[in-house]
């Protein structure tokens, strides 16, 4: 697969998930230590930017749950394990229904979050996130020097 059309695909598989997660995502592909290769956000600007500045990362449940799982979870199911508040925090700036994806494939992993403010996710739309983060991880498994993606990764506008 060329660069152009590997671009192509990855920018594909993101507007399909922005439509599957229209209050936006964090997609993180394969993560090395605690570093990922790409990372997509769509979040809105004022959440990332706490997120930032608060070192959120470090106190956020999903995140944990991803380093040490494989599959889905919604956030619902983390709030017991979430004292610092985090997934309120994340409500507050209207991603209100979340789901965390793992997947885990040799030694590298990708972990991804995403949310709606309407409505929990449905089984469908939550297959189609788990097929799409597996096939956006495997697309991308090759090619984790590509300076094309690396823009893309860091280009994306947030809400």
């Amino acid at each position: 697969m060329t660069v152009m059309t590997l671009e192509a695909e990855i920018s594909r598989r993101l507007d399909r998930l922005r439509a599957v997660a229209p209050a936006g995502y964090a997609i993180a592909l394969h993560v090395r230590f605690t570093t990922p290769s790409y990372l997509f956000q769509t979040y809105p600007a004022p959440w990332i930017e706490e997120y930032a500045r608060e070192g959120l990362v470090l106190r956020d449940p999903t995140v944990a749950w991803a380093f040490s799982n494989d599959g889905t979870v919604t956030w619902a199911a983390l709030v017991a394990a979430d004292p610092a508040g985090v997934i309120g925090r994340a409500a507050r700036h209207g991603l209100v229904h979340g789901l965390s994806v793992s997947l885990l494939r040799g030694d590298s992993r990708s972990m991804a979050s995403f949310a709606r403010s309407d409505r929990s996710f449905e089984p469908e739309e939550i297959d189609e996130i788990e097929r799409t983060m597996a096939e956006m991880h495997d697309a991308t498994a090759f090619d984790l020097d590509s300076s094309a993606l690396r823009r893309m990764s860091a280009g994306l506008p947030s809400g």
